[in-house]
């Protein structure tokens, strides 16, 4: 095989990596593991695609998230002309843009109020929210599952967790779409001043009104969270606030919409589903490996000049690590590009690794397997009306996942 012609630049950047990034991540695997590119804005960063590689540097301490950490004032200022996002600490200073030791003072103190306790009691109200969003599609012969199904169910989730009203979840929708989109891609985190600074008033209004009116809702428990004395500032909260609707929401779309698709792909593992599911588990696990929601990491930084892997890598240098490639490098799953809901060892990175792992996972799960097989159960006869070629997937670096899924419901 040879290596191909076009730059790495080229080739992430294009529609044709947008649709099936696979074919460019085998040849990458093979011929540059670990490679340099210059991003849009002219920012050089190495982009990571074997799986051995990527575990490292996912645990590589001197990668770091917060790039204030060693960048000038002159820098600092240019940095924030690029893009809207740097001037926004709701977006810089959430958990994940942090480092040791306020990663670890953050995390431990939204473990408080995000515990696997309350994930496992939600399991009947995911399940209801389930079953009456089927029930609103009984009367239609087809439906887009992503607009009817797949985005609603996590936001409903989410929206009720954090006590926001129902009326203002379609909002929710479009300022996560928007954010998401504008991750890792400079040229769209230019242009998304206005609804960040809307979506800013509306956290901020309704934190402050949390504040005087506590209740059993996981903002109250996050103003509430405590530790030694220490509690979240009101910042923090936010930050938070946007990150959970962000990253915590956007995952599960992309499991749920990425799953179904891959299962009607693959009938012969469905038709395996449906006659035991009790695979359920182990099938979440390999969609989560063979479609992931996540395609590439979020930001890293290096903190100093050091060589990894072979190369030399310059402070201040943007690391983003493939992990779409990394679940499909041959050297640690066999027969990384064949779908098996019954995978026995199945380590996939698709929730990262290391301190930054997606404290989310358990809830991405939980939504997915009760969305899934309350799905087939209900529309066992599910058929996709789209060419897959037409399909189209979402732009950006960050979340794999499809705009539409386009099913015929009987």
């Amino acid at each position: 095989m040879t290596k191909p012609k076009e730059t790495l630049s080229q080739i992430i950047w294009s529609d044709s990596f947008t649709q099936n990034p696979y074919p460019a991540f085998q040849r990458f695997r093979e011929h540059s593991p670990i490679e340099p590119m210059t991003m849009p804005n002219g920012q050089k960063a190495w982009m990571i695609f074997k799986y051995e590689i990527a575990i490292a540097a996912l645990k590589e301490g001197r990668f770091i998230k917060d790039a204030s950490k060693f960048i000038n004032e002159e820098a600092r200022e240019e940095r924030s002309k690029q893009s809207v996002a740097y001037q926004n600490p709701f977006v810089s200073r959430h958990m994940l843009n942090v480092d040791p030791p306020d990663h670890h003072r953050l995390r431990s103190l939204v473990q408080k109020a995000f515990t696997p306790r309350m994930v496992a009691n939600l399991q009947p109200k995911i399940e209801a929210i389930a079953c009456d969003l089927l029930d609103q599609m009984k009367n239609k012969e087809t439906i887009d599952l992503i607009d009817t199904f797949a985005f609603p169910l996590p936001i409903i989730v989410i929206c009720d967790l954090l006590g926001i009203p129902f009326e203002d979840r379609e909002q929710f929708r479009m300022w996560s779409n928007t954010f998401v989109e504008a991750v890792n891609d400079p040229e769209r985190l230019q242009k998304i001043s206005s609804a960040l600074e809307d979506f800013s008033k509306y956290i901020d209004d309704f934190v402050d009104s949390k504040q005087h009116n506590l209740k059993d809702d996981l903002i109250s428990h996050l103003i509430k969270a405590e530790e030694n004395g220490d509690q979240l500032t009101k910042l923090e909260v936010r930050s938070l606030i946007f990150l959970l609707i962000i990253a915590g929401h956007e995952t599960t779309v992309g499991l749920i919409g990425n799953g179904v698709f891959t299962l009607l792909q693959h009938p012969e593992q469905l038709d395996k589903l449906n006659k035991d599911q009790t695979l359920i588990d182990s099938a979440i696990e390999e969609m989560l490996r063979y479609e992931g929601p996540v395609e590439f990491t979020s930001t890293r930084w290096a903190a100093e000049d050091l060589t990894f892997y072979g190369q030399p890598i310059s402070k201040g240098e943007l690391v983003l690590i493939a992990l779409s490639s990394a679940d499909h490098d041959p050297e640690h799953f066999q027969d990384p590009d064949t779908f098996d809901i019954t995978r026995r060892y199945n380590q996939h990175l698709a929730f990262g690794k290391g301190i930054h792992h997606c404290l989310g996972a358990p809830l991405a799960r939980l939504e997915g397997k009760i969305a899934i097989l309350a799905l087939f159960k209900r529309y066992p006869h599910l058929q996709l009306i789209a060419e897959t070629t037409t399909l189209q997937w979402r732009p950006g670096l960050l979340i794999r996942g499809l705009k539409q899924l386009p099913l015929k419901l009987n």
